[in-house]
């Protein structure tokens, strides 16, 4: 053997014991990160679950943290409950699975949440873990490595743009207290009718309808709706109820109004329920709808 092919088999020998030495180094710092993501992942979910701000926006990125701050109370309230998914705080309690996976659980009030943590996807800077939640469908959650610790990025495909999120579901919201004033109005209609075959008239106001202490139900406490709604308000509507005569002057019918008490805030849409029944509603800028607004979709005409 000459002299180069010694130099040549030395030379492989020594890129073979280098990668063997390698190879495991960096397997070892790609486990590292993907269990320092997951870790980290858990104590957002945690804080989250205890509806603990202070420590939720730890895991925060710079500009998402900043912007989270600058949200009112009641947007910071609803960004930590929909990452927690529960309405109330909770006890967190973290565990792992047969597979050492995290199990994390969120014992609330209301319910208990499980999320079940899949093997990291870990690429220098980036981290992506899939999560089960009991119930909900499978999601993946991104982290990014800032100043030494990982921070949320994403929810699935959605990256984590706090500003954005807060439109988004303030949107989500509205429409949901729009859905609920409709619903609203047509369990009051029920209500109103419930008391016409009990009592053999029309309540004279909203206020009829309310409860009544055991035993002692009457025309005037009627125990037929809650005391928040027998006031005229409920879930940021206000609602406002008038007796309609037929055209020979009997009090048989009645209509129904519900407006949003803070215009933006609680609703866009007022909406009407007409004394055939039928519920009205537009963008009418916090002003009453009337039986002249555009029917509801599902509603139909005459």
């Amino acid at each position: 053997m000459n002299f180069r092919s010694v130099s040549t088999t030395i030379a492989a020998m020594i890129v073979v014991a280098a990668s063997a030495v390698l190879w495991p180094a960096t397997a070892r710092a790609q486990n590292t990160a993907a269990s320092e993501a997951a870790s980290a992942l858990s104590a957002a979910l945690s804080a989250a679950c205890r509806a603990n701000e202070a420590q939720f926006i730890n895991y925060l990125t710079a500009d998402n943290a900043a912007a989270f701050r600058a949200l009112p109370e009641t947007q910071r309230t609803a960004l930590v409950r929909r990452f927690a998914l529960t309405d109330d705080p909770g006890k967190p309690l973290a565990s792992t699975d047969a597979q050492n996976h995290t199990v994390l659980r969120c014992e609330a009030t209301k319910g208990t949440v499980e999320y079940r943590f899949g093997d990291a996807r870990v690429h220098e800077n980036l981290a992506f873990i899939p999560v089960t939640v009991l119930n909900l469908e499978n999601t993946e959650i991104g982290l990014v490595r800032e100043n030494g610790a990982w921070r949320l990025i994403s929810l699935g495909l959605v990256l984590l743009d706090i500003p954005q999120l807060a439109r988004q579901w303030d949107a989500s919201d509205l429409a949901a207290r729009e859905e609920a004033a409709v619903q609203t109005l047509r369990d009051l209609a029920g209500a109103i009718q419930t008391y016409n075959r009990a009592w053999g008239k029309l309540p004279e106001s909203l206020s009829d309808l309310g409860p009544a202490p055991p035993g002692q139900i009457s025309p005037e406490q009627a125990a037929l709706v809650s005391a928040e709604l027998a006031a005229g308000k409920q879930n940021g509507y206000v609602y406002r109820y008038r007796i309609n005569p037929d055209k020979n002057g009997n009090d048989t019918k009645f209509e129904l109004a519900a407006t949003p008490e803070k215009y933006g805030q609680n609703g866009h849409r007022s909406f009407f329920l007409d004394s055939d029944g039928r519920v009205h509603g537009d963008d009418k800028h916090g002003v009453v709808a009337t039986p002249g607004d555009p029917l509801i979709a599902g509603e139909k005409s005459e």
